[in-house]
């Protein structure tokens, strides 16, 4: 009789640096769960989960693990998880589970780095994410980078400098904060139930801890009405901060998104992608005297290729914005439709006649026969996205 695999419990959401990172699920859901512009945890209920749990659960990953390179001496690789045993137990689903083909992929892309799951570990106790933290690196040795989601407004009230420093000595190396906007009103309307000065506290209190610190922007949240505002507004609070990084999101509503009933009464009126470029200028030329990475890692991110380290390569990012702004209206368009498409990956794939063929080509098409023609086929690939 087959004896049950080790399982381990993930929740659905990471951030895209956290692609090949092993996955705990710390907490259940997200603590506010109230944001207008987010679907994810509508209807589910937050929950903590005991150490006692996720020690289980890292105890699975690691019984997976084990087997895993156990596959491979009997394979003849020398328990090294190389290509080809990733490949067979992707091969046979029905005795290796999710769990072990994400345990494969993280073995062969170095299995060092590992992510809290879900919207707000932070929220734990600290003693608890500590004994937590110690015994993921137990098991564990290897891992060189634990990241988490925390919000702003959990780690200005709960959480002091000396408990992160806490987290950071047990292990912890990277927060990932959703900022949005540095703008009051803005959160405010968008129930971000955060406010600019919680953003600036929180953000100082990690940077003094020496824990690394990501801070999430999202383009467009400010719509057609509230762009300018947003923008400078949020470079300001970016500028206190200086966060280790600056990661850029691109707002897309879906239906089931409480931003969808302000969007249909006419009060909330979305940007062009082409705006959302202008806004971004605003943004970048607004951050100064900060030294932080900023990063495009998000396919809905138009301009990908907008990153860089600040102050020296600001000028590099404005002037591939100013280099999009420039192109005729048809090769804006164009440059749209392929990079949605997969056929783009940046503005310099443009300059590939074959390329820039099948794009036109593909527009042709669409305008015939897409519903919407090439800006509804542009709006499905998004909702793709997300």
């Amino acid at each position: 009789m087959e004896t049950e695999k080790p399982n381990f419990e993930q929740g659905p959401i990471r951030p895209p640096s956290e692609a090949y990172s092993l996955l705990i699920r710390v907490t259940r859901n997200c603590t506010w769960n109230k944001c207008a512009f987010c679907h994810i945890y509508k209807g589910k209920r937050f929950e903590k989960r005991s150490v006692h749990e996720v020690k289980a659960d890292i105890q699975a990953a690691k019984d997976i693990a084990d087997e895993i390179k156990a596959l491979s001496w009997r394979s003849g690789y020398a328990g090294e998880v190389t290509r080809e045993v990733v490949e067979a137990i992707f091969r046979q689903p029905r005795q290796y589970n999710e769990q072990f083909r994400s345990i494969a992929l993280w073995l062969y892309f170095g299995g060092k780095n590992v992510f809290l799951q879900d919207a707000n570990s932070i929220v734990l106790k600290t003693s608890e994410l500590v004994e937590i933290l110690k015994f993921l690196k137990n098991k564990f040795p290897q891992v060189e980078r634990v990241t988490s989601y925390g919000r702003s407004r959990t780690i200005a009230r709960r959480k002091s400098v000396e408990e992160l420093k806490e987290l950071k000595e047990a292990g912890l190396t990277r927060l990932h904060v959703g900022l949005e906007s540095g703008w009051d009103f803005l959160l405010q309307y968008m129930n971000k139930g955060v406010t600019a000065a919680e953003h600036i506290e929180a953000g100082a209190k990690v940077m003094e801890s020496g824990i690394e610190l990501s801070e999430y922007v999202i383009l467009g949240l400010g719509g057609r009405r509230w762009w300018r505002q947003h923008a400078q507004q949020t470079a300001k609070v970016l500028n206190q901060i200086s966060p280790h990084f600056i990661r850029l999101r691109s707002l897309k509503v879906l239906p089931q998104m409480p931003l969808q009933r302000r969007i249909d009464e006419g009060e909330f009126i979305l940007q062009t992608e082409e705006e959302m470029i202008v806004e971004e200028r605003l943004l970048i030329e607004g951050l100064n005297g900060i030294n932080s990475t900023f990063l495009s890692d998000h396919i809905l991110n138009l301009l990908m290729e907008v990153e860089g380290k600040l102050p020296e390569e600001k000028e590099k990012m404005l002037k591939i914005i100013d280099a999009f702004l420039a192109l005729p209206p048809e090769e804006k368009l164009n440059f749209r439709l392929g990079k949605r498409a997969g056929i783009y990956n940046s503005m310099q794939d443009m300059s590939d006649p074959s390329l820039h063929r099948q794009v036109e080509e593909l527009m042709q098409r669409l305008e015939a026969e897409a519903p919407g023609g090439v800006e509804g086929a542009i709006s499905k690939i998004k909702e793709t996205f997300l």
